[in-house]
């Protein structure tokens, strides 16, 4: 059956695709209920276009939008509603299923021990202990209110949390590794963990799946398993910050309160920046390596083309893992060259940048694979649009006296790196600087103007390359600043701005890129020349990598993570690392 299930005539689910409808029809739920609002999230399908493919298919359908924050009784009534008037199995959703569980919580109240809802709520991976004040309130004064109707759009109080030692917002690599770091140092404090998904990725993975070195389940784990012991986990999505009430807020209008908070929310694939990827990606030749589980469409396509045309595509900064994109690129190259096809495939890297790569030390080994590999190299053009079915993608290049062109060009496949911006609820947020990203100082990585918020990995606004390797180090500089602070110590770690790009020239070789701010290189291992393709910084990224992933950075144990400390930090970088790339 889809979704989980919280009673046996009711399940939830995060957000539904059209395929998901056909999906759940087929499992035999006959009606759906959809929580989410039109245009929430880009990308999301309309009610519109839900209702028709349910029609279609004999599917009930009812509409209950909840916006995030604005839980009313009138909801809830509706919900209660459509709990008895549809036939069952019914299928409820929204973003990750909290707004429906939610909503099914408060409808059952009035008539159900506040226990036993927060129980299978509980069971089937939603937290709504802060919610019980409500439920319980609820069922006392039903009889009191039994046969009055009271429909308000005023958004009710969902209880009073808890006010946490730390909160931290996304539970990728930086959310774990803090957590891990902060209970290494201090094993008492009360920490609660924000995070919707119950998978987690080893994104740095994608690359060698791809390139058909690892396989994708090497790639994935259970969320729950890489939270550390005492942590609290709320499966929901944040939406938008209080700072100065110290609190964060949920989908469902619920407030998690804190004394410190941590934001790891990652950043955004924007995927419909480009007109027409959405639509095909991971079909007509169109993958990413930036996408859960396309990487192994990307290895489909390399093994399956033997001449043709190859595009591989990187937009404008600042994205995740910059050596990324090339990657693929030179990964499927020397797979094509080693079957003998390589001479009958045209390859194109095509930039919106103005170098091949932003640190100068490095790029006399890269041009060399680019000549290897016969790979034509085009600087300053940016993908701007797709058409998959037409096998046709085009790009803009723009001039410097602020004239610009676009050109189409065929293909036969093409890897493309979306354009990437942080999280929508970061963008709208207090925290956010004038590009969106929580605005940190790059020494402390603590915010600029609350001094209880700090910021690491993707999301945060401090000008280092966005790599898991940054978050290695990162992680226990947050920890130890944050402590610090709760202990009055004036001390403060300091960040250099470090990262890692290990680069997959070939494979068995790799140029290992290592640099902090102002593209100051910053080997780790000295016996490593990391300007050089080298053999062992291969079996760094193949066999040690993951393991110390998995095995150290996730459980706080910090392998060569230095940095240094003072009483005092700086405020500003005068020269930001992508600044280079001029």
């Amino acid at each position: 059956m889809p979704g989980i299930g919280l009673t046996p005539f009711l399940f939830v689910s995060p957000q539904l695709g059209l395929d998901d409808v056909d999906e759940a029809h087929e499992e035999g739920i006959v009606a759906i209920i959809n929580n989410r609002p039109d245009g929430e999230k880009e990308g999301q399908p309309t009610s519109l276009e839900i209702e028709k493919r349910a029609t279609e298919l004999g599917v009930a359908y009812r509409h209950i939008p909840v916006v995030a924050g604005k839980m009313t009784t009138e909801k809830i009534e509706a919900f209660r509603s459509a709990l008895k008037e549809l036939p069952q199995p019914i299928l409820a959703f929204c973003a990750t299923g909290t707004r429906s569980t939610t909503l099914w919580a408060l409808a059952e109240a009035p008539q159900s021990d506040a226990d036993a809802i927060i129980s299978l709520a509980r069971e089937a991976g939603y937290n709504l202990s802060n919610l019980r004040p409500t439920l319980v309130e609820s069922n006392l004064t039903h009889s009191a209110a039994k046969g009055r109707s009271e429909h308000t759009d005023a958004p009710l109080d969902l209880g009073h949390p808890t006010t946490r030692d730390v909160v931290i917002v996304g539970g990728g690599a930086g959310g774990i590794a803090v957590a891990s770091s902060l209970l290494a140092r201090e094993p008492s404090l009360a920490i609660t963990l924000i995070e919707p998904r119950s998978e987690h990725y080893y994104q740095p993975g994608w690359t060698m799946v791809g390139g058909g070195v690892f396989d994708n389940n090497l790639t994935i784990r259970d969320e729950i398993r890489l939270i550390p012991a005492g942590v609290r986990w709320i499966r929901a999505s944040a939406a938008g910050f209080e700072p100065q009430n110290n609190a964060v807020i949920l989908e469902d209008g619920e407030k998690v309160l804190y004394k410190t908070l941590i934001v790891a929310a990652g950043l955004k694939l924007d995927w419909k920046a480009i007109p027409g990827l959405s639509e095909t990606l991971g079909r007509n030749g169109v993958t990413s390596n930036y996408e859960p589980g396309l990487a192994t469409y990307t290895w489909e396509l390399v093994q399956r083309l033997k001449k043709g045309v190859a595009l591989f595509t990187q937009p404008p900064m600042p994205i995740k893992c910059a050596g990324a994109p090339q990657k693929a690129m030179y990964l499927s190259c020397d797979y094509w060259r080693r079957s003998g096809c390589l001479n009958h495939i045209n390859v194109e890297f095509n930039t919106a940048g103005n170098v091949l790569f932003g640190i100068p030390e490095y790029v006399p080994a890269l041009d060399a694979y680019i000549d290897k590999y016969g790979i034509e190299l085009g600087l300053g053009q940016n993908l701007v649009a797709i058409d998959g079915p037409g096998k046709t993608a085009t790009f803009e290049m723009v001039f410097d006296d602020g004239t610009s062109i676009t050109e189409d060009r065929h293909f036969d496949m093409i890897h493309v790196c979306p354009p990437q911006t942080a999280p929508d609820f970061v963008r709208s947020s207090p925290l956010s600087n004038e590009a969106g990203w929580v605005e940190v100082d790059p020494d402390t990585l603590q915010h600029v103007r609350y001094d209880n918020v700090y910021a690491l990995g993707d999301v945060c606004s401090a000008p280092n390359a966005k790599t898991a390797a940054a978050v290695r180090t990162q992680a226990p500089i947050v920890a130890t600043n944050i402590l610090n602070a709760i202990h009055h110590s004036p001390e403060r770690a300091l960040y250099s701005g470090y990262g890692s790009c290990p680069l997959t020239v070939e494979k068995g070789k790799i140029v290992l890129a290592e640099f902090g701010y102002g593209g100051k290189i910053m080997p780790t291992l000295p016996f490593i020349d990391g300007t050089k393709p080298s053999r062992i910084a291969w079996l760094l990224k193949e066999k040690m990598l993951p393991w110390v992933y998995w095995n150290l950075m996730l459980k706080g144990r910090e392998w060569l993570v230095k940095y240094e400390t003072s009483e005092t930090h700086r405020t500003a970088r005068p020269v930001a690392l992508l600044d280079k790339r001029k």
